[in-house]
């Protein structure tokens, strides 16, 4: 497949037109067009619709998309790999969902980059569709994660089990009907027993898909959240969030979750998952 036409298709896609798309490529639009109407030969789809107001995807370019977008970071992969300096033997790139990176994310990171002196390394934050995607076309040979979804040729390994604890930047805080009280999406089974446990109460003002841009916004703007005990520990040690005491505490578990073929020559992985669980 013609890399030029992929890349185009994305531009398009990205800026809403194949003007925009021609000025961000530095190409001509009678080019682009070109472009595009080659794609969409060679895969016998139409893939956008072209309007006044600008392109629309086809039912085959949404499917198409995902793909291209695959193969374009394979190549960038793919050439930042094949042009690794001098003495560099093994490649690791990791993902990782942003509220493991502040400890097991960055402890593997570093462990890896102290021990491994012939290993390059590249760290991607992700949400969980976004770790299986990428695990799925090969841009992360390795995801530390909440929610895994292994497929064929795949390992997944369960790293730890960490508490989610309701806590405070005030002292005294009720554990219900706090107006400053702040969601932090934990996961489908996290809103299960979230909801069992406070059937009685509204539907939280604010609401975070990420816990520690939740930490960084009760540190600002005051407020209470449940929050994994290795990112509250260090502020519950300082005095500046309060445990509120007698509320439900939730659970979830890490796990890491590796491409078996990427991760075959990685003599040094268990070594790493040790420093990590010991």
């Amino acid at each position: 497949m013609n890399l030029a036409g992929l890349r185009t298709f994305l531009a398009i896609v990205e800026t809403g037109s194949l003007v925009r798309a021609s000025q961000r490529l530095n190409v001509t639009q009678s080019t682009v067009t070109a472009r595009l109407k080659g794609l969409e030969d060679s895969l016998g789809q139409r893939l956008l619709h072209r309007e006044k107001s600008g392109v629309q995807l086809t039912s085959a370019g949404a499917k198409f998309k995902r793909y291209a977008e695959a193969i374009n970071n394979l190549w960038r992969q793919a050439r930042q790999e094949t042009a690794l300096p001098t003495g560099i033997e093994t490649v690791c790139n990791l993902g990782c969902h942003m509220d493991l990176w502040p400890d097991l994310g960055r402890r593997f990171f570093n462990e890896v980059y102290r021990t491994q002196k012939t290993a390059a390394l590249s760290a991607w934050p992700g949400d969980k569709d976004d770790m299986t995607n990428w695990l799925a076309s090969g841009l992360i040979d390795a995801a530390l994660t909440y929610h895994p979804a292994t497929r064929d040729g795949q390992t997944t390994r369960p790293l730890r089990t960490e508490r989610l604890i309701l806590v405070s930047t005030r002292l005294g805080t009720s554990m219900r009907a706090d107006p400053l009280y702040v969601y932090v999406d934990a996961g489908e089974e996290f809103g299960r027993r979230h909801v069992a446990a406070y059937s009685d109460a509204g539907t939280a003002k604010l609401s975070f898909g990420c816990a520690v841009w939740a930490v960084e916004h009760l540190m600002e703007n005051h407020g209470s959240a449940y929050l994994p005990d290795h990112l509250a520990g260090p502020h519950l040690d300082s005095g500046k969030f309060y445990p509120i005491p007698d509320a439900p505490v939730f659970s979830r578990t890490a796990f890491l979750v590796t491409n078996d073929a990427a991760v075959g020559n990685w003599g040094w992985l268990r070594e790493v998952i040790e420093a990590l669980t010991g």
